[in-house]
């Protein structure tokens, strides 16, 4: 029964650290797809081609 709460316990712990990480990253994500636009823009406005 020990070995199964702690299997239990590693599992819930994983998928915090998971949740968590995925949670933080998803800001990041965002924040790349702003600078990303931004460059875009920025081509647009040097008159530069978009391939």
């Amino acid at each position: 029964m020990g070995d199964l709460l702690y299997t239990i316990a590693v599992i819930l712990i994983i998928l915090w650290a998971i949740g968590f990480l995925a949670y933080n990253l998803g800001g990041l994500i965002h924040i790349l797809l702003v600078i990303a636009v931004i460059a875009i823009i920025l081509r647009l406005i040097k008159g530069q081609k978009i391939v």
